[in-house]
C-alpha cells in the first residue's frame, strides 16, 4: 500500500498554500510524511506544483486530467501506481498513526479471509475503507483500491467530483465511530483547515 498526501487543492478560501501551512513550527505535510514513512514503504504527494515539495524527497504525481479536486488526485495516483492507496489531505494536522494502522489492518484481515474463501477471485478486498465520524463519512482519510479506476474515470468524464456520492456506488468497509473513538476519541484525525477561521482555531489550541 502507498501513502498519499493530496496537495492539489485550489485554496479558494485561504490566502496561502495549505500544503505549506505550519503548526508548531512544522509544516503539516512534513508531519504527515513522517507518519506515513513509519507505516508504508512508499509515500507520494499528489500535486500540480512539484517545485514546492522537492525538498520532501518523495515522489510526486500531477493530475492526469484537467479537473481539480481530490477525486482527480486519487485517480491520478491510482493510475500511476500498482498499489492500493491510503489518502489524507495536506491540511490535516492531527492524523493519528494508530488509526491509520488500524484501518490498514482491518483491510488486510478482510483480504486474507476473502482469498481463503475465493482464491481465484481478482476482487478480494473492499473498494474503499472509510471512517465514519459525526454521522458522516470522512473520505479524505481512507483507503482506495485500484479496482475503482474505471468508476472514477466514468464519473470524471461526466464532470462528477463528489467522492461521497461515488462511495455509494462501491463496496465500502466503513469503520464505525465507536471503533474510531477507541483510538481517536475526539476525531482529531479528521480536522482539516479550509478557512482562516479553521487555521486560527487550530493555532489557538497550540498556544
Amino acid at each position: 500500500m502507498t501513502g498519499v498526501i493530496l496537495a492539489g487543492g485550489e485554496n479558494r478560501r485561504i490566502p496561502f498554500l495549505k500544503g505549506r501551512m505550519e503548526i508548531n513550527s512544522m509544516r503539516i505535510i512534513d508531519s504527515s510524511i513522517g507518519i506515513f514513512k513509519k507505516i508504508f514503504d512508499r509515500v507520494v504527494i499528489s500535486t500540480n506544483m512539484p517545485e514546492l515539495y522537492f525538498y520532501c524527497g518523495v515522489p510526486m504525481i500531477g493530475d492526469v486530467v484537467n479537473q481539480r479536486g481530490p477525486m482527480t488526485g486519487i485517480f491520478s495516483v491510482l493510475l500511476n501506481t500498482r498499489d492500493d492507496i491510503f489518502v489524507v489531505g495536506c491540511d490535516m494536522p492531527f492524523i493519528d498513526e494508530r488509526l491509520i494502522r488500524y484501518m490498514v489492518a482491518k483491510n488486510r484481515t478482510y483480504e486474507s479471509k476473502s482469498k481463503i474463501q475465493n482464491p481465484k477471485s481478482k476482487f478480494n478486498s473492499y473498494n474503499a475503507v472509510i471512517p465514519l465520524f459525526g454521522g458522516k463519512p470522512e473520505p479524505l482519510f481512507g483507503i482506495y483500491s485500484r479496482n475503482i479506476l474505471k468508476v472514477i474515470e466514468e464519473r470524471l468524464n461526466k464532470g462528477l467530483q463528489s467522492i461521497i456520492d461515488m462511495l455509494k456506488e462501491m463496496q465500502v468497509l466503513y469503520i464505525s465511530e465507536e471503533d474510531i473513538r477507541k483510538i481517536d476519541p475526539e476525531g482529531r484525525s479528521f480536522v482539516n483547515i479550509n478557512t482562516m477561521e479553521d487555521y486560527a482555531s487550530v493555532m489557538g489550541e497550540q498556544l
